[in-house]
């Protein structure tokens, strides 16, 4: 017989984010001028966001005032940068 050894305290524990040096976020903030549309499709096709994903973010920037949107290795994320910014939207690397 199965049984679950399912811990949430153990799964909250995992769901931490912790960088390392080499790496950085990538920081979406609100501004008046993209549509959610326009932040979504970024998202997508820029960060490699679900659609659902890229959504979720874009609420969370126009509620919030700035949402996490990716993290990895500081090239990679400053490229994404880059390429955020020359769409228009207003990100920061942390």
């Amino acid at each position: 017989m199965y049984y679950n050894s399912w811990n949430p305290k153990e799964e909250e524990e995992s769901d931490l984010l912790t960088l390392t040096g080499d790496e950085k976020q990538l920081v979406l903030h609100n501004d008046d001028h993209n549509t959610f549309d326009w932040v979504i499709r970024t998202l997508m096709e820029v960060c490699h966001h679900a659609p659902e994903q890229a959504e979720q973010c874009a609420f969370l920037v126009h509620h919030k005032g700035k949402c996490i949107v990716k993290h990895g290795p500081e090239p990679v994320i400053e490229k994404m940068h880059l390429t955020v910014v020359q769409r228009g939207l207003t990100a920061t690397v942390q």
